[in-house]
C-alpha cells in the first residue's frame, strides 16, 4: 500500500500543469504545501482528551506518516467556533487533503464551501455532517447499530429498566445512538425512558447530570450515556450515591477505560467502534483520491458488543 513520495513544487503560473495531488481548477491558486517531510494533511478532532479520537488520530498518523507525509492535529475541545477557526488557519496552509470530526454537524457547512473552493479534499471521520455533497467521502461507524445493541442488551438483563440517557445533541453520531437505542426498546414494551439530559460527552460534564437524575428518579435503575467518558462520569455519580451495583449502565465505545470498567462490574456493556480502523480506512481514501482513484462516498464501520464475556479482547 506504500507508495513513492509525489514531490511538486508551487504553481507560478496559471497555464502550467503539474503532477499536483489536487486536481487544478480555474484561476491561479496556491499548490498544497509541501515541506521537506513530504505532503501536509491535516484532522480537526472534538478533542483530544478522548481515547476514541486519539485512535482515530493514530489510525490517520500510521498511513500518513508510512507515506513520508505529515498529519497537523487540530484541538477543537468541543468547541464549534474553535473547530471552525482552526481550520481556516489550515486551510491557508493549501494540505493535500483534510480529515474533521465535526463538534457540530449541522454547523461546519461555512468551512466545507471553503474547502471546496480552495480544492482541497474533505474527509469526515466518526461524527457525520448535514452536507454530505461538499465533502469526499464520510468514514463513520454503525452507530445506529451500537445503540441498538446497547438496549438489546439492557432489555435481556432487565426488560423492565427506568432509563436516563445522557445525550450530546450536537453530535450526529450520537443522535444516532440515542435512534437506534429508541429503535430497538420500541421492541421491549416493559422498558421506559424517565428523561433525557444532555451529559456533553465527557466525564467531567456527565457526572453532575447523572447526580441530579439519581436524586430527581429514585426509581432509575438504568443508564444510557452515550460514550464512555459520559458512561464514566455517570458511574462515579452512581457510586458517590451509595447505588453501585443497583443501575445499569450500557454504552458506546469500547475503549481501554471502557473494557476496564466492563470487567470491574461498574459498567455492563459497551458497543466497540474501532477508532483506529476509521482513521486508516480514511487516510486510505485521501490517497486513493489523489492519485485518480474512485472513492466510496460512504463508509460504514461495523460495531461489536463489548460485555464482561469478551472484554478482555480490547485489552490486548
Amino acid at each position: 500500500m506504500k507508495h513513492a513520495i509525489v514531490r511538486f513544487r508551487q504553481v507560478l503560473l496559471c497555464g502550467l500543469v503539474a503532477s499536483l495531488a489536487v486536481p487544478a481548477t480555474t484561476g491561479c491558486r496556491r499548490s498544497p504545501e509541501t515541506r521537506a517531510g513530504g505532503r501536509l494533511f491535516g484532522v480537526s478532532l472534538q478533542s483530544v482528551d478522548n481515547p476514541v479520537f486519539v485512535e482515530i488520530q493514530a489510525g490517520l498518523q500510521a498511513v500518513i506518516e508510512a507515506k513520508g507525509d505529515k498529519l497537523a492535529v487540530l484541538d477543537a475541545r468541543f468547541s464549534s467556533l474553535k473547530q471552525k477557526s482552526d481550520l481556516t488557519d489550515l486551510l491557508q496552509r493549501q494540505p493535500a487533503a483534510i480529515f474533521i470530526n465535526p463538534v457540530n454537524w449541522e454547523d461546519i457547512k461555512g468551512t466545507l464551501i471553503e474547502a471546496k473552493r480552495r480544492n482541497v479534499p474533505v474527509i469526515i471521520v466518526d461524527t457525520p455532517v448535514n452536507d454530505s455533497d461538499l465533502v469526499l467521502c464520510q468514514v463513520v461507524s454503525d452507530n445506529v447499530e451500537a445503540g441498538r445493541l446497547a438496549c438489546e442488551e439492557l432489555a435481556r438483563v432487565n426488560p423492565q429498566a427506568r432509563i436516563v440517557i445522557l445525550h450530546l445533541s450536537l453530535n450526529k453520531a450520537c443522535i444516532d445512538r440515542v435512534a437506534g437505542f429508541r429503535q430497538e426498546m420500541a421492541r421491549h414494551p416493559g422498558m421506559r425512558i424517565l428523561d433525557t439530559q444532555e451529559g456533553k460527552g465527557s466525564a467531567k460534564t456527565a457526572r453532575p447530570v447523572m447526580r441530579d437524575l439519581l436524586v430527581r428518579f429514585p426509581e432509575l435503575d438504568a443508564a444510557f450515556p452515550i460514550n464512555d467518558p459520559s458512561a464514566m462520569g455517570a458511574i462515579a455519580a452512581i457510586e458517590e450515591a451509595g447505588r453501585a451495583g443497583q443501575v445499569t449502565v450500557v454504552t458506546v465505545d469500547g475503549s481501554h477505560d471502557g473494557a476496564t470498567a466492563v470487567l470491574a462490574g461498574k459498567l455492563h456493556s459497551t458497543s466497540a467502534q474501532f477508532p483506529s480502523e476509521i482513521g486508516r480506512l480514511a487516510a486510505v481514501a485521501a490517497y486513493d483520491h489523489l492519485a485518480g482513484k474512485p472513492v466510496t462516498r460512504n463508509i460504514v464501520v461495523p460495531v461489536k458488543l463489548i460485555t464482561k464475556e469478551n472484554a478482555a479482547s480490547i485489552l490486548k
